[in-house]
């Protein structure tokens, strides 16, 4: 499979947020106006304006003692976007070079709800004025052999970027040696997404969405789609 991929290593993470910020920073994103929410994540979502959020998580272990878990969330630019199936055709792109899907400026004209339900990762938003925002894998750097600006950014090696099949031998590189420490090590994305994270814990420790199927997600898509057609032929939904 080729194109481009991102693998990111949860277990070197800090939660610095240097990715979120260069995000920000590079693509020229708005401030994002927040309240404190008792929590160290900010702001408290993803936006038109925030591309890329470090997401905070605490638990309490069955010791008794609290374990933070920090999940960079962003576009997973999907091998195969399930969210070009809801757009009209030519609303979103996908680089054939990189595998980068990108929402354009067409999508302000079309009401935003069904490619919004769409990802199963919960990702793409739009401004007051329906203009959408997300990730780019900023293809303007990658386009000219620069590595994404979160990824230039990130001071431990927890993100890193580059052809899919070099991301892929990495991320199994690392688990392999990560279950020497930790058996419960493991890393998702790496079938039908161009982000994997290795993770030290179940994925609902990190982020809701974050281990949600795309292939369970257009399957249910579908679903919503066929109805009314089921309900004009006279056959009750599953």
């Amino acid at each position: 499979m080729t194109g481009k991929a991102f693998f990111i290593d949860t277990t070197l993470c800090t939660a610095c947020r240097g990715c979120q910020i260069a995000c920000k920073q590079w693509n020229q994103l708005g401030a994002t106006k927040t309240i404190n929410m008792g929590s160290h994540q900010n702001p408290a979502d993803l936006s038109a304006y925030t591309w890329k959020l470090i997401r905070f998580n605490e638990t309490m272990g069955p010791d008794g003692k609290p374990s933070w878990y920090f999940f960079a969330d962003q576009c997973r630019h999907c091998v195969e976007p399930p969210c070009m199936e809801a757009a009209p055709e030519g609303y979103i792109l996908h680089d054939e070079a990189t595998g980068a899907v990108i929402h354009t400026v067409k999508l302000s004209a079309i009401s935003f709800v069904d490619v919004r339900d769409s990802c199963p990762y919960d990702i793409p938003r739009v401004n007051s004025n329906n203009i959408p925002g997300k990730c780019t894998m900023c293809l303007d750097r990658v386009s000219n052999g620069l590595l994404p600006a979160c990824v230039k950014t990130c001071p431990t090696g927890a993100m890193n970027f580059g052809d899919r099949d070099k991301m892929v031998e990495l991320a199994k590189s690392r688990l392999e040696a990560r279950k020497k420490i930790n058996p419960e090590a493991h890393v998702i994305g790496l079938d039908d997404l161009r982000v994997f994270y290795l993770m030290d814990s179940q994925t609902e420790n990190y982020w809701k969405y974050a281990g949600s199927s795309v292939t369970i997600n257009r399957m249910q898509a579908m679903k919503r789609m066929l109805k009314p057609f089921k309900a004009l032929a006279g056959i009750r939904s599953a």
